[in-house]
């Protein structure tokens, strides 16, 4: 039996007058990619220099103005790193990097060391507060893991004040879910009055969830507790930095932005320690998805993808949230039907705004294609196949037609799974628009010449037609009302077949001069009942028509 009883709650938030529930994002946080640091630290195989710049200026082009480049007092590749950013001249204006260090003296020297030539960045410092890490990792009381921050601000108040550029601090609580909230907002309270930041000049006040303790509202009840209670609100950066231990990192995020949260912490796609960081793109994406500017450059996922992948060596999963291969998919038939009326819906509206069902953003809009959208297996229905002939090949099947056809691409798919388009579209040829053998396709059609005639008694068309029925030669000549009845006669007369038309639909299949029409006719052999469906192609559409009756025949024949 499942152990559970091992494991104890964590405590909740007393935090009756709670506002988030009510509020709405409205806006996208300040970014921060902690890809370069805690992403690479946690990489099987860290990134080398070149690649973690390949990677950093990839964050450039996407729009982060904050991005955390490393450890730099903690090796000599994380070092190197930052130098080259800096003596490439590689760091834009509006972009500030950030860099992770402990409070000890020699490492933050050394990190000031590494920051020469750079004319603005973060010193971001850090010390566990947690109950569990005092006890079990320091063994210190709470005074002497506050003087660690306050002896760390101190620090690097010393060595900013000789340095040549811009130096914002920004101080982590590490472990702050594990942290009782007074004695939080106590520590970085003593930090800000050794700092003394101001609405000009402030401190970043980092939140992370380094560890996911509990629900995402429990961290959002955390997250308004301290927003409310900081001295000097004005002065202070809230930042929050989400893990994904509980699975629920992005939910955490976006509830702690409705708490009053400034700035986010994370990585493209949840790369980090365990279970990740909070992926930063699901949540901008998730903005964009609401009419809210994300402040990102996110139409062209697939190149995010491509330098992501080499530089990790770590592969998307298929169903991972914008970016997996499969997100854009439609296998269920039900599915696919709905998307097909949702996209035919807003075409012919001219809808201002994308509203298709199960796609809740448009593929093209973050670079992908329409191509993934339906893939057709097993469960596909009708609407499917009907969605693929219409989007890449451009037969618009009547709504009779598409169980006839779909019920043929199920066997297909039943013997061999996955059906490709081509293959799809290779099997319609074959059913609807090729003549085979003279036994299974009886009827072919060679000719004809047609004549609008309005004053014989039988009708206003007269055929002149050639055919052959079985292999021979026919010639026939007859009237009827309108070409499709003409032809129906002359059919009649010389092979005896008694068929009746029910419905028939045409449309263009190109634009231009040698433009191409689709014709679809319903038929039935009224002898035994049969009812099937025919198509031509041609560039005429009346001989498009003829050919879609001659098609019908023959399957009426087999």
């Amino acid at each position: 039996m499942l152990n559970y009883e091992r494991y104890k709650r964590v405590p909740v938030v007393s935090l009756p007058d709670r506002e988030w529930p009510n509020n709405e994002i409205s806006k996208a946080p300040v970014w921060c990619s902690v890809d370069l640091r805690d992403g690479n630290q946690a990489l099987i195989e860290p990134m080398v220099v070149e690649e973690k710049i390949e990677f950093f200026n990839m964050l450039v082009k996407l729009g982060f103005k904050e991005i955390e480049v490393g450890f730099p007092s903690a090796s000599q590749i994380e070092y190197d790193f930052l130098r080259q950013l800096a003596d490439r001249n590689l760091i834009p204006e509006d972009v500030t990097v950030q860099v992770l260090v402990q409070c000890r003296e020699h490492l933050i020297k050394r990190t000031f060391e590494a920051l020469k030539g750079i004319k603005k960045a973060i010193v971001h410092i850090y010390n566990s507060t947690s109950v569990l890490q005092r006890d079990v990792v320091f063994n210190k009381s709470k005074d002497e893991i506050k003087q660690i921050a306050v002896d760390g601000t101190r620090m690097v108040k010393k060595y900013a004040k000789d340095f040549p550029g811009e130096i914002i601090l920004e101080y982590s609580p590490e472990s702050f879910t594990g942290t009782e909230l007074l004695y939080a907002l106590e520590v970085c309270t003593a930090v800000q009055e050794e700092w003394q930041p101001t609405p000009e000049k402030k401190i970043i006040f980092n939140l992370p969830a380094t560890v996911e303790m509990n629900t995402p509202n429990v961290y959002a009840d955390q997250i308004e507790w301290m927003n409310k209670n900081f001295i000097n609100r004005e002065s202070v950066i809230l930042s929050v930095h989400p893990h994904n231990d509980r699975g629920t990192g992005v939910a955490a995020a976006e509830l702690a932005l409705l708490a009053g949260a400034d700035r986010v912490e994370g990585t493209l796609f949840g790369n980090g320690e365990r279970t990740g960081n909070v992926d930063v793109l699901n949540i901008a994406y998730n903005m964009f998805s609401q009419g809210i500017n994300p402040l990102l450059n996110l139409e062209h996922i697939n190149e995010i993808i491509d330098v992501y992948e080499r530089c990790t060596k770590m592969q998307i999963d298929m169903r991972h949230p914008y970016a997996g291969k499969l997100v854009f998919t439609a296998f269920s038939g039900s599915h696919q039907d709905a998307i097909n009326k949702g996209i035919k819906a807003m075409q012919d509206r001219g809808a201002e705004h994308w509203q298709v069902p199960y796609l809740p953003i448009d593929p093209g809009d973050v670079g992908r294609e329409y191509e993934p959208i339906v893939r057709i297996n097993s469960q596909s229905g009708k609407g499917g196949v009907a969605f693929v002939m219409d989007t890449y090949f451009g037969f618009k099947l009547p709504k009779g037609m598409h169980k006839e056809f779909a019920d043929i691409i199920q066997t297909i798919a039943e013997a061999q799974g996955e059906v490709s388009p081509e293959t799809i579209m290779e099997k319609f040829r074959e059913e609807y628009l090729t003549f085979k053998t003279e036994r299974e396709y009886p009827y072919e059609f060679t000719s004809c010449k047609l004549q609008d005639v309005d004053d014989t008694p039988c009708g206003d068309t007269h055929i002149t037609m050639e055919f052959k029925y079985k292999g021979k030669p026919v010639r026939v000549e007859t009237t009827g009302n309108g070409p499709i009845d003409a032809v129906k006669n002359a059919l009649h007369e010389t092979t005896g077949v008694n068929m009746k038309i029910y419905d028939y639909t045409e449309h263009a299949l190109s634009e231009g001069s040698k433009a191409k029409a689709a014709a679809y006719i319903s038929v039935t052999d009224m002898d035994t009942g049969k009812a099937t469906y025919g198509v031509g192609v041609s560039t005429n559409i009346t001989r498009a028509s003829i050919r879609a009756v001659f098609s019908g025949l023959n399957r009426l024949a087999r």
